[in-house]
């Protein structure tokens, strides 16, 4: 511990300094995370730096701008750690940090399954923490943060104590950074699956193998929505990975569930979590794809009172925006299609590249499409352990429509 101190107190007295070009200093002044490498004056020097290096942010007339990650590659250059200019980025600050994020969750839930940290609005960018009881994932999505790996698990330990903790270096926002995906490095206890709780239901998931860091904690309040509008209905789940919405539903009193995903790994999963909650005789688990199972449902004259459609991202760049669209266009007609009279339609979304407004005319479109009207009931997010950043609404990501059609 004493060496980690030594080691941040040199490298603030050391710290590069990285200058914003003049006029370009008024957004990072006002609080924003985040300054352009057009920007910034990308000297010689600048350039050279290791991606990930702690600098000292400054204006063009010398006055501090605070304290920042850089990285002289993608075009978000520089991300903001702190407005104090010597700001000494250690395990010691990033504890406090976390601490702050800690007690925020403490007040929003009363069991320890949230994500902790969500990257800039938590005054971590780059950093993503999910907590499952005394295990903690951890994405390390940007240089910074990678090369603060270590302090990270020091304070995690300071503020959390988990028995273990999964640290993943993979990913599209890595690769932007100019990093290579690494295997995932676990540190102490990690139960395989390992046990979580949400809204009273016990589920497992693999957190080194599963998907980002094994659950979606972001859809908490959507998937209570949900349930209650199945009560006493049969109920389609597509894309359920570990059944999140489904097996919910079937506790909140649906009289059955199909669960389809095309990963027979999460599928088992799913499984085993309906077993042990006694729901197994309401609930159906089919490996598919899913716009090949609504189209067999389609022609098949399958309805359902509540339809969940909950697909991974359909526009992972901007490249993708318009087929992307369309997906979700095409997405929402069959499912549209399969909903009863009165039934409800529960619809999202987690592309960044498509905004609310995007994503409701594609849906909108879906049910003329299908010749369906009905009702916007709900638009919601993701959950308040996922609180955006004031500068940065482009990063409410998560999208869901809940619909009553005719």
């Amino acid at each position: 511990m004493d060496d980690i101190a030594e080691q941040t107190t040199a490298e603030t007295t050391a710290r590069p300094t990285i200058r914003i070009l003049p006029g370009r200093h008024k957004r990072v002044r006002g609080g924003h995370p985040w300054v352009y490498s057009n920007e910034i004056d990308m000297t010689r020097d600048a350039k050279a730096l290791p991606p990930g290096t702690v600098v000292t942010m400054q204006c063009a007339d010398g006055t501090p701008a605070g304290t920042a990650i850089f990285n002289p590659r993608p075009l978000i250059s520089a991300r903001m750690l702190s407005p104090d200019p010597a700001a000494d980025i250690g395990a010691a600050w990033l504890a406090a940090r976390i601490g702050r994020a800690l007690a925020l969750r403490d007040r929003l839930f009363d069991a320890p399954h949230y994500r902790l940290v969500h990257a800039e609005a938590d005054g971590l960018p780059g950093l993503i923490v999910d907590r499952y009881g005394d295990v903690c994932v951890v994405q390390l999505n940007t240089a910074g943060m990678d090369r603060l790996a270590d302090g990270i698990v020091d304070a995690l330990r300071r503020t959390v104590s988990p028995a273990g903790i999964v640290l993943q270096r993979d990913g599209g926002a890595r690769h932007l950074e100019g990093l290579e995906d690494c295997p995932v490095e676990i540190i102490g206890d990690v139960s395989a699956p390992a046990p979580l709780v949400e809204n009273g239901i016990g589920f497992r998931a693999d957190l080194a193998g599963g998907q980002k860091t094994g659950w979606f904690f972001d859809h908490r309040e959507n998937r209570a929505r949900a349930a209650r509008l199945g009560r006493g209905g049969r109920v389609l789940d597509l894309y359920c990975y570990l059944g999140g919405f489904g097996v919910q539903a079937a506790a909140a009193g649906a009289a059955s569930v199909l669960c389809v995903d095309r990963s027979q790994p999460a599928l088992d999963l799913a499984a085993g979590t309906a077993e042990e909650a006694g729901l197994a005789d309401r609930c159906t688990f089919e490996k598919a794809e899913a716009f090949a199972a609504l189209e067999k449902m389609t022609s098949d004259g399958e309805r359902f009172d509540l339809v969940v459609a909950d697909p991974p991202a359909f526009v992972k760049s901007k490249k993708d925006l318009k087929p992307g669209a369309r997906g979700y266009r095409k997405l929402a007609r069959l499912a549209a299609g399969l909903v009863e009279p009165d039934g409800f339609l529960c619809i999202a979304s987690c592309s960044h590249h498509v905004d609310a407004a995007l994503f409701a005319e594609q849906v909108r479109r879906g049910l003329q499409d299908a010749r369906r009207t009905g009702r916007i009931l709900h638009a919601d997010g993701a959950g308040p352990d996922h609180p955006v950043h004031p500068h940065l609404p482009e990063s409410a990501y998560l999208k869901c429509l809940f619909l009553q059609l005719d």
